[in-house]
């Protein structure tokens, strides 16, 4: 459900806001540090529960405020869902509500909201630890595979324990060989979802990739984190002194990755900055495609910045297959002609100007609906 209205107080730089974003395209456009980055974070917290900006919320609320709240209403007036998130200065808890109930799971969140985030950051896909790529993996399988995250959080659970046991020498303890069988269990039933997810993911990727950029070398290829050829149980039994000696579980579901290769070579080592960029956006187009054909609901995109290491002709294609697929959109930019230049004539565009008072505040400003043509 596209979100119909959105208020923030109390964000960085940003005055209160309280606006009527479109269903589509919504741009925004101002002068560099006036606020623009802040909109993406505030809609990136309130699906993700995190911002992509500081690991330390109370950062992201504004000097002289004392909490930070950010509400969404999603849908329409006939079957609308309000979601909120409050995070006082003092108090490291988040405060979620839905449907103006409170919410102890930020999971509820992330599934009544989800989107994908295009900024600089992004290219961590390639260059970055392989944690990233696997929640990029992760999220995908949440969305579509209902029993994924009780068997991620059971699998965690098993893995906090097997590894304070290892720590702290016990590597003979009764329990051991019991936390062992609980992570290869849902350690396997993990990858069985991460494989199925890969295997409908990796056709609707090789079709984005093909409408952006000619990259016919390029693959993609699933790592459970773990030998193919034996079962987990085996192999946690036999490395448990190896593992002991590190202090950590070497092997297993958290160690998953996704290799992105050039031929023989990594992708980040052969690939100019800008063929980085769309291969990333392909990642996250075809994020929002699979979700689409697999449940029918729509994925939020955030895009900081488009003309970031993409020239005119890649800008139009990017901008277009996300028109084509009907998601509701926010993407920032300095230049206004960027932002506006590379739909087709009849994309219904919704304008934002984000103001700079001379107190340092921004004001998100409506300028307006309506056609490129």
């Amino acid at each position: 459900m596209p979100i119909n209205r959105l208020c923030f107080n109390g964000l960085r730089n940003l005055a209160a806001t309280d606006v009527a974003p479109g269903p589509g395209i919504n741009l925004v456009v101002g002068a560099n540090g006036s606020g623009k980055t802040s909109v993406l974070e505030g809609l990136h917290l309130l699906g993700m529960g995190r911002s992509f900006r500081t690991r330390h919320l109370k950062h992201a609320i504004a000097h002289d405020a004392e909490a930070m709240t950010l509400f969404a209403r999603l849908g329409g007036d006939d079957s609308s869902l309000p979601i909120g998130l409050r995070r006082a200065r003092d108090v490291s808890e988040l405060e979620l509500r839905m449907g103006g109930e409170r919410v102890s799971r930020l999971a509820r969140l992330t599934e009544a909201l989800p989107l994908q985030l295009v900024n600089p950051d992004a290219f961590r896909l390639l260059e970055g630890p392989p944690s990233g790529r696997r929640e990029f993996i992760d999220w995908g399988v949440f969305h579509v595979e209902h029993g994924f995250f009780d068997a991620w959080r059971r699998a965690r659970r098993a893995l906090k324990h097997r590894n304070a046991l290892l720590r702290h020498g016990k590597i003979h303890d009764d329990s051991l060989p019991v936390w062992e069988a609980e992570l290869a269990h849902w350690g396997e039933r993990l990858d069985v979802f991460r494989h199925s997810w890969m295997s409908a993911f990796q056709p609707i990727f090789e079709e984005t990739l093909a409408d952006l950029l000619s990259l016919p070398e390029l693959t993609l290829r699933y790592s459970r984190g773990w030998d193919r050829q034996r079962d987990l149980t085996t192999v946690l039994s036999q490395a448990r002194e190896t593992d002991r000696q590190m202090g950590f579980t070497q092997q297993g579901p958290q160690r998953a990755d996704l290799r992105i290769r050039v031929g023989r070579h990594p992708a980040i080592e052969v690939l100019s900055r800008g063929q980085q960029k769309l291969v990333v956006s392909a990642l996250k187009l075809s994020q929002g495609r699979l979700l689409q054909r697999m449940t029918g609901r729509t994925c939020l995109y955030l895009v900081d910045d488009l003309p970031a290491e993409l020239d005119a002709d890649h800008r139009r294609v990017f901008c277009q297959l996300l028109e084509k697929m009907g998601c509701q959109t926010f993407i920032t930019s300095v230049e206004h002609d960027a932002l506006v230049g590379p739909w087709s004539s009849h994309a219904a565009l919704t304008m934002f100007h984000v103001e700079r008072s001379p107190s340092g505040q921004g004001r998100l400003v409506p300028i307006g609906h309506g056609q490129t043509s």
